[in-house]
């Protein structure tokens, strides 16, 4: 069976969605709702280390593919994470070829990276899965870099051509604000920006990647041939489902 980074690298759409919660209930959910991969968030989300193998343990009983944001590009970030054995990791904030060929080697064993090695942890199944683990994770673990300042934008082609940089993901809201633009995500600008970005990857035979907030704009970015794309988050839907449930009652409370 094809690894997640294999799919991604293939060109084949790839779906998912944003978990915030810090809810190993919401992972489980998500994960048979038929989502490609799931983005486990620890950067901006209410969970932390405590709550991720719980929520990599839930993701474990469904046909998704758990990835991690760490909140910040440092080795030690990735190896905590890596070893609780998600699927992939997500770093944000990333401007520039030299941020990124960091990422990629803390992603990485030596002799081509820097992760240290470890057998008694969750991704090694605790010693009994280390060999096979071991041969095959430089290979299959994706490795996902964000695009999030008009820098970045910038460096787009430099960062796409870095070894191990498979998706070049955007965060529409950081990178609108780097432009000046404040969620304007119909400005021509911002737009040229996406396009730069899908460029660089198709000229490198990498992923772009995208989240979006609602489904209008999903035929829109798969037009401008995002190929990773995520859906909004855990928290978005509880929070506009109890807005509904609130606002269906209201109507009946006497004024």
């Amino acid at each position: 069976m094809l690894s997640i980074r294999h799919k991604v690298l293939d060109g084949q759409l790839m779906t998912g969605t944003f978990l915030n919660l810090g809810s190993a209930l919401t992972v489980e959910i998500a994960g048979n709702a038929g989502f490609d991969w799931l983005l486990i968030d620890l950067e901006h989300g209410s969970g932390d280390f405590s709550e991720l193998v719980h929520q990599l343990q839930a993701a474990g009983c469904t046909p998704a593919a758990p990835i991690v944001r760490i909140a910040w590009n440092e080795a030690p970030r990735f190896k905590r994470a890596l070893d609780l054995g998600p699927s992939g990791i997500m770093v944000p904030y990333v401007n520039t070829a030299d941020q990124a060929r960091q990422a990629v080697e803390a992603m990485r064993y030596p002799p081509h990276g820097i992760r240290g090695v470890a057998s008694l942890n969750r991704a090694c199944r605790f010693g009994t899965g280390f060999e096979q683990y071991f041969a095959t994770a430089n290979d299959q673990l994706l490795t996902v870099i964000q695009i999030e300042t008009r820098q970045a934008v910038e460096q787009a082609e430099a960062i796409a051509g870095v070894d191990g940089a498979d998706v070049l993901f955007v965060g529409p809201t950081d990178l609108s604000a780097s432009l000046g633009l404040e969620r304007n995500f119909d400005h021509p600008e911002f737009r040229k920006a996406l396009a730069k970005v899908v460029a660089a990857c198709k000229s490198n035979g990498k992923a772009p990647g995208i989240l979006v907030s609602n489904a209008g704009e999903v035929e829109l970015v798969l037009s401008e041939g995002f190929t990773f794309v995520a859906l909004g988050s855990d928290g978005g839907v509880v929070a506009a489902g109890m807005q509904n449930l609130a606002s269906t009652l209201k109507k009946y409370k006497r004024a």
